[in-house]
């Protein structure tokens, strides 16, 4: 599997991973999300994100809208704490149009009064929804727990008080500020020539003004310093909730792959997890339980997460403790070892089958780390995590006194 990359003078990036397929994907990622917000912003990020869709110079909203649904294609968006990204999948042969639409939204919005306040509703249900489901609240609430004032532990969504107060001009001078075309990348898969998707990307982003960070913007981020928590609070929900969590390793740390496959043997996406098979298949005490390993820039955060009967939070919870314990104290043997890493493999593989979702995966990761590793690369660095290495991550990660617990009842 081979990509093309390709530069522009104004700093963009271009990724294009080549597929046969009569459907197209494309996207641009820019590197920016909540976590680059001042206090006073809180949810901004994210409400530029819907807002973009509001009217461009070029574009009332229902031609946003039309533009790509009228000849079948889909066009979306989202937010994270460090990464803005719109997308699109269309007919191949509509590329130059899925492009100029990107562009103009990204470039040439222009965030009408009237739809800001119209936007604000939508946006204040959304997180009313948010608030209505314990088991992503309490995600948020930890990291903020956690992570204490550093811009890293807000929500994305924000507050309805900073919501409310939002206005035009704030949103004008966020994107000033951190929109740069040097922290941009146009990924895109789909059955085209290279060279004439360059033509392309030069027409609508590449021709554009260089707009660069700098090095001053680049400090508002900050690592953040981890605050150990043991803290309950009563919110009368159904089910007992519970997290347990700590620091991790960050996106440069060469450690990840190893906490990467450590997370999915403790309590991956997968019925054969150690977690489910305990808490669930061996007990029966939970309906879920999951291991997420969240890197950032510049730190990272391994969260357990489950959902039981409040007679079952204290057995639960011994049981997460006991199979932490094993991953600290015994090595995998070789067969254990040889089967995670071919799982994981596995997983990575089917997963990039997903055109749209591998194109948003190596747009990040050129965004991220301004290079591309291939599924053979990736799969080269599984194999060569030891059983040792494996060792020093669970006694460094899961060591008891280093986790925090948030538990919502």
């Amino acid at each position: 599997m081979q990509y093309f990359i390709h530069q522009f003078a104004n700093g963009i990036r271009l990724i294009h991973y080549p597929v046969s397929s009569p459907v197209a994907h494309c996207a641009i990622l820019v590197n920016t999300g909540s976590r680059d917000e001042w206090p006073e912003e809180h949810g901004l990020a994210h409400f530029v994100e819907h807002t973009i869709f509001k009217g461009t110079t070029h574009r009332k909203p229902w031609h946003i809208i039309s533009a790509l649904e009228d000849v079948g294609g889909d066009l979306n968006a989202y937010t994270t704490k460090e990464e803005t990204c719109v997308h699109a999948s269309f007919m191949k042969e509509d590329f130059a149009k899925a492009f100029d639409l990107l562009s103009d939204l990204i470039f040439r919005a222009t965030f009408p009064e009237k739809e800001i306040e119209k936007e604000k509703e939508i946006v204040l249900d959304e997180i009313n929804s948010y608030l209505d489901t314990p088991s992503e609240l309490i995600l948020d609430s930890f990291e903020e727990l956690i992570y204490s004032d550093n811009p890293l532990g807000r929500s994305i969504l924000g507050r309805t008080e900073t919501v409310r107060q939002f206005t035009r001009s704030q949103i004008l001078a966020f994107i000033e500020r951190t929109y740069h075309t040097d922290q941009m990348v146009v990924a895109a898969a789909g059955e085209i020539d290279s060279k004439k998707l360059v033509r392309l990307a030069e027409k609508y982003f590449g021709s554009l003004p260089a707009r660069i960070r700098t090095d001053e913007a680049k400090k508002y981020r900050q690592p953040p310093v981890y605050h150990s928590i043991q803290r309950t609070e009563n919110r009368n929900t159904y089910q007992t909730h519970c997290v347990i969590g700590t620091t991790a390793y960050h996106l440069n740390d060469k450690r990840r792959i190893g906490l990467h496959l450590l997370n999915n043997i403790l309590g991956g996406p997968h019925m054969s997890s150690r977690l489910n098979m305990s808490l669930r298949e061996r007990y029966g005490y939970t309906y879920t339980v999951e291991a997420n390993y969240t890197p950032y820039s510049d730190a990272g955060l391994l969260t357990i997460y489950f959902g039981t009967d409040k007679n079952y939070l204290d057995k639960s919870i011994r049981l997460i403790r006991r199979e932490t314990e094993k991953l600290r104290t015994t090595k995998l043997g070789s067969l254990q070892l040889h089967r995670a890493k071919k799982q994981l493999i596995g997983q990575i593989a089917i997963a990039s089958e997903n055109n749209e979702a591998h194109m948003l995966s190596i747009g990040k990761s050129l965004l991220v780390f301004d290079r591309v590793d291939t599924i053979k690369e990736v799969t080269r660095k599984i194999e060569e995590v030891t059983d040792s290495a494996l060792l020093e991550i669970a006694n460094e990660i899961l060591h008891p006194d280093k986790l925090s617990m948030l538990i919502y009842q």
